[in-house]
Formats: structure tokens, C-alpha cells, sequence
């Protein structure tokens, strides 16, 4: 009874364990396939290393990198290279600075969640 308790504990934190390791790790989408996506909601989230291939000088092409957060004290005191400061509380004015490519990859970033 003893030996069968200790297997089902082991058991369950192996369960457990390999949800957390294989099932929380999300496959990340390539920009074509989020552009391409018929569920795409502008609201996919991205890692460094996504972005990390778009924050390179020259930018390349067809992707645009806009930081959301006030140009100061935010903006101004460092930010992605080649990124734009579009405030998010200031879209409207400045919406004139996006791309006119409607296919553009748009990479948006702020401080975190307020």
C-alpha cells in the first residue's frame, strides 16, 4: 500500500511535469503564416527571438517595429533599433507614420501590462 502511494505520487508529478514542459510550449508562427492565417486577431504574441530577427539595421523589408510607450520618459531613454514611436494614447495623430503596404508586418511593443 505503501510502495503503491509513492508510485502514484511519482506518477502525478511526472504528469504533471511533462504537461508543463510539452504541453504550455506553443509553437511559434512564422510571419507569413500570421499573415496568411484565416484566425489572426492582431493579437498574437511573440518572443524575443521573433523580433530579434526584425530589430536589425537596415530593417528589412515589409515589417515595421512600433514602440507603444510615451516618447519620455519610455521612448527616449531606450528603445528596439529602427523602431517608431507611435504612443498608444496618441494613435489617431500619428497614424500617418504606418506603412501604406496594407501586407506589412507590424510588430507592436509596450511596457508590460498597466
Amino acid at each position: 500500500m505503501k510502495h503503491a502511494r509513492k508510485a502514484l505520487g511519482l506518477l502525478a508529478v511526472t504528469a504533471i511535469a511533462a504537461t508543463l514542459v510539452f504541453g504550455c510550449a506553443a509553437q511559434q508562427k512564422s510571419p507569413k503564416q500570421l499573415m496568411m492565417a484565416s484566425d489572426w486577431k492582431f493579437h498574437d504574441i511573440v518572443d524575443v527571438d521573433f523580433v530579434q530577427k526584425y530589430a536589425t539595421v537596415p530593417q528589412p523589408e515589409g515589417v515595421m517595429i512600433i514602440d507603444t510607450r510615451p516618447y519620455k520618459p519610455k521612448y527616449s531613454k531606450g528603445h528596439i533599433p529602427t523602431a517608431v514611436n507611435i504612443p498608444d494614447t496618441q494613435f489617431d495623430k500619428f497614424k500617418d507614420k504606418l506603412p501604406e503596404d496594407k501586407n506589412s508586418l507590424l510588430i507592436y511593443y509596450c511596457g508590460g501590462y498597466t
